[in-house]
């Protein structure tokens, strides 16, 4: 009896310390051990209807991707993707996204999450692919609810300014059944990223969530009762994080005054970045070199890790920035704003390694980051920013992580 005693102990003992493992932030991938490392994920290269209403049958933001033309002197375009114009929303295709992710020390996929008061956008990248792909369990995924205005950018077109497609404000009962389909769609899969054991979830746009509510209390209740909601869900609670920026980028966008006081006053766990341009104005047109940019984005995370009245920060890294086929090719390449804007010139795998080792270095030395990033992006192929392979660098850039977060790093 005693013997049996001591070996249910030791069974249960075993199954709550494998439980704990996999609730902690840190996701033990042998690729990036003691780190997590999250990339965005941009879900628009598969059909979507609200698309084909707009922009024609069968379209995909791999449109703009196909038509890029050089826009000026060592301008390189079109990208061409190594592994051909696929379909996300297949589950054999992002199976092989999360190969070589997971092969590489990629952690989690944060997707750019799409809902507007008529409902979800976009989301057939993340539910008929990745959370249908056969290797899924490889990876953990999470939201970035991308709250902000939908307006046609597909091309912008010069002299004309873009028509709102989808208002980025939704109505307080769209927050509740919105929250709702959160919880049961994603939070209760077994591949949704947790720190804690809380599943994150990140909004993007602050000025468009407050418009919501109308209020700051208004707005504390109505994230209290989306709280409660996932603690009766079977939770301890949410980590609840907020996409802070200094420099608008998308058309309609605003700063907010005070973000971090008013982040922390709504009660947030944490901030973070999407991209180092909403932190640094790029000074020269048509290119910023991508060390000018690297500089000054560290000095701007440096500031927030190191101020005790803010909230804990996820620090970011960019592997480039040209949004140029999202302008009207036809057009004279003109700096009038997003898109058509100035580019980051010098962004080669080289220089991004570099700007991995810098920022293994910084969350070594700030214990608020808790060994956690991000990077823009997985494949941001029209802002060109992105890690999937293509023709000119293949899997360059993803095996620069490896190189830097891998346990047999030679460099260490």
């Amino acid at each position: 009896m005693k013997y049996k005693r001591l070996l249910i102990f030791s069974i249960l003992f075993s199954l709550a310390v494998s439980c704990k493992i996999r609730d902690n932030s840190h996701i033990n991938n042998d690729q990036s051990p003691g780190y997590t490392i999250a990339a965005y994920y941009f879900p628009n290269y598969h059909v979507d209807k609200r698309n084909e209403k707009i922009l024609g049958k069968d379209w995909t933001e791999w449109e703009l991707v196909k038509k890029a033309k050089p826009r000026f002197n060592d301008h390189h375009q079109p990208k061409v993707p190594e592994w051909g114009y696929t379909d996300e929303s297949k589950p054999e295709v992002m199976a092989q996204k999360i190969k070589a992710a997971a092969d590489n020390g990629i952690d989690v996929f944060i997707f750019d999450w799409y809902y507007y008061n008529d409902g979800p956008f976009l989301e057939d990248g993340l539910e008929k692919g990745f959370q249908k792909a056969p290797n899924k369990q490889r990876m953990k995924f999470a939201l970035m609810w991308a709250n902000h205005n939908w307006v046609d950018i597909f091309p912008k077109k010069a002299g004309e300014k873009p028509k709102l497609l989808f208002p980025g404000k939704i109505s307080p009962a769209t927050w509740d059944t919105m929250t709702d389909y959160i919880i049961t769609h994603y939070f209760k899969d077994p591949s949704y990223w947790k720190i804690d054991g809380k599943p994150y979830f990140s909004i993007y746009d602050l000025t468009r969530f407050l418009e919501i509510f109308g209020s700051d209390d208004k707005t504390i209740e109505g994230i209290k009762k989306f709280r409660d909601k996932v603690k009766e869900a079977g939770f301890p609670g949410l980590n609840l994080n907020a996409v802070v920026w200094g420099n608008t980028i998308l058309p309609s966008t605003q700063n907010v005054v005070n973000a971090e006081e008013l982040v922390k006053k709504l009660g947030f766990n944490s901030t973070t970045s999407y991209v180092w341009i909403h932190h640094v104005p790029l000074p020269d047109f048509p290119q910023t070199p991508y060390k000018y940019v690297e500089d000054k984005y560290f000095e701007f995370a440096k500031s927030k890790e190191e101020n005790d009245e803010y909230l804990p920060y996820i620090p970011n890294v960019s592997m480039g920035w040209d949004p140029s086929p999202r302008c009207g090719q036809e057009d004279g390449y003109k700096n009038t704003g997003y898109p058509c804007m100035a580019t980051i010139s010098g962004s080669t795998p080289s220089a991004f390694k570099n700007a991995l080792g810098r920022m293994k270095e910084f969350v070594d030395k700030h214990p608020g980051t808790h060994n956690i990033l991000n990077i823009n992006s997985w494949n941001e192929w029209t802002e060109g920013s992105y890690l999937e392979p293509d023709t000119t660098h293949g899997m360059a850039y993803l095996n620069a992580i490896k190189q830097v977060f891998s346990r047999d790093n030679p460099e260490e």
